[in-house]
């Protein structure tokens, strides 16, 4: 009679251990704020290319301004 339950004690404590031996995931959000320090160098140059004919036109002696 006892060999009869020595299967079903090891089956049961073999699935006891392979549930306790399951790894677990767990999404937690973080304790701290999270800050991105971003150090960020923008320059720019505008290059303007004016013909003699209009530098004329927009001088102070054409009188349009």
């Amino acid at each position: 009679m006892r060999a009869i339950y020595q299967p079903i004690i090891g089956a049961i404590l073999l699935t006891i251990f392979l549930v306790g031996c399951t790894p677990t995931v767990q999404v937690a959000p973080p304790e701290k704020p999270i800050t991105i320090n971003l150090n960020v160098k923008i320059e720019h140059e505008i290059k303007v290319k004016v013909e003699k004919e209009l530098d004329d036109v927009f001088s102070e002696e054409s009188g349009l301004f």
